[in-house]
């Protein structure tokens, strides 16, 4: 099993920045896809962006491409979320996430691990 918890959010005002982490423990290492998913509310959760284990390549949403950047700390057991040029449509409880996949699968049923969430609202 593996635990996850977010930490990071918060109230910032359109175009501003802020930075989510998310600390793993349990049996953790370094073969795991780490991810970022957000929900507003009324929608569904949806992909953000995410890591692979196996290339470090990283992935996005369109929507939030060049203003979003994934990173990893394999030594700590967390990963991250730099987020800039905030839009009041980035506004949501966003969710970290972790699974072994070898590839990148954007669909929530993909993912075994979730933390509890965070929420970030931006302003306009």
């Amino acid at each position: 099993q593996v635990q996850l918890v977010e930490s990071g959010g918060g109230l910032v005002q359109a175009g501003g920045s802020l930075r989510l982490s998310c600390a793993a423990s349990g049996r953790t290492g370094s073969s795991y896809a780490m991810g970022w998913f957000r929900q507003a509310p009324g929608k569904e959760r949806e992909f953000v962006a995410a890591i692979s284990w196996t290339s470090g390549n990283t992935y996005y949403a369109d929507s939030v491409k060049g203003r979003f950047t994934i990173s990893r700390d394999n030594a700590k057991n967390t990963w991250n979320l730099q987020m800039n040029s905030l839009k009041p449509e980035d506004t949501a409880v966003y969710y970290c996430a972790a699974d072994r996949m070898i590839t990148i699968s954007t669909m929530t049923a993909s993912w075994d691990y979730w933390g509890q969430g965070t929420q970030v609202t931006v302003s306009s």
